[in-house]
């Protein structure tokens, strides 16, 4: 298995998608009435694709995923270069920081970052942090669903590709449990040739997730939640 999405939900998928393939120098993959794909590519052949699907009302539950950009010494220049594209600057009670907090054109939080030695290599996403209950279970949870590895010296418990590229999967202790409403980010894993599925979901279910069955008719993929209750889709593989 390995990660391949970060999917928003959008009642304007197109509108958002070309706001962040614009902000992270992205490629356009699809661009049809329900969705938009974009592809970020990144050395030693490391794709992530964000994905922008349709929704019908707009996501109002709080972000416990969000996307940190690379600011390092050029961090007022890609702010206000975000900020020319249409993201605006937000308070979410962050305080005092050394990063800049924005919000992309549908309201969602996310960060422009200071230089930290932890995001060298990343390229122009620096992290994914997700909130949950226990991180050194999730991070544990999360190198098995992935195949990321554990990231030494960052300030949180984190993950990345064995390639050392790209962006870390940060896991954040929440402030308050998940609630019931699905999260407005979600991430995507791919099934490998060889891979079972049932044999993943049985994976999932020791290891503190379970599977989720949602009215939303016949799907290729399954929905599933972290032991923390962020959802999740397992992906059938390519081959």
């Amino acid at each position: 298995m390995y990660l391949e999405n970060i999917v928003f939900d959008a009642t304007d998928p197109h509108t958002l998608g070309r706001f962040w393939e614009q902000a992270l120098g992205t490629e356009t993959l699809t661009d049809e009435p329900e969705g938009y794909e974009t592809r970020l590519a990144l050395p030693d052949g490391l794709v992530l694709d964000l994905c922008f699907q349709r929704v019908p009302d707009q996501p109002g539950e709080p972000q416990r995923l969000h996307l940190d950009l690379h600011g390092a010494e050029e961090q007022q220049q890609v702010v206000d270069r975000l900020v020319a594209l249409g993201a605006g600057h937000a308070d979410i009670g962050q305080g005092q920081v050394p990063w800049v907090v924005l919000a992309d054109p549908a309201g969602n939080p996310f960060c422009v970052m200071e230089e930290r030695a932890e995001y060298a290599g990343s390229g122009p996403l620096a992290a994914l942090p997700l909130d949950v209950a226990d991180p050194q279970r999730e991070q544990d949870f999360y190198a098995w669903l992935t195949g990321w590895v554990p990231v030494e010296g960052s300030g949180l418990l984190s993950l990345r590709h064995p390639s050392g590229r790209g962006p870390l999967l940060e896991l954040a202790r929440e402030d308050e449990p998940k609630g019931t409403a699905k999260n407005r980010m979600h991430l995507d894993v791919r099934l490998e040739p060889g891979d079972d599925a049932d044999a993943v979901a049985q994976g999932i279910a020791e290891r503190g997730g379970r599977e989720l069955h949602f009215d939303w008719g016949d799907l290729p993929w399954r929905h599933f939640a972290d032991p923390s209750g962020n959802e999740f889709c397992v992906l059938p593989s390519r081959g």
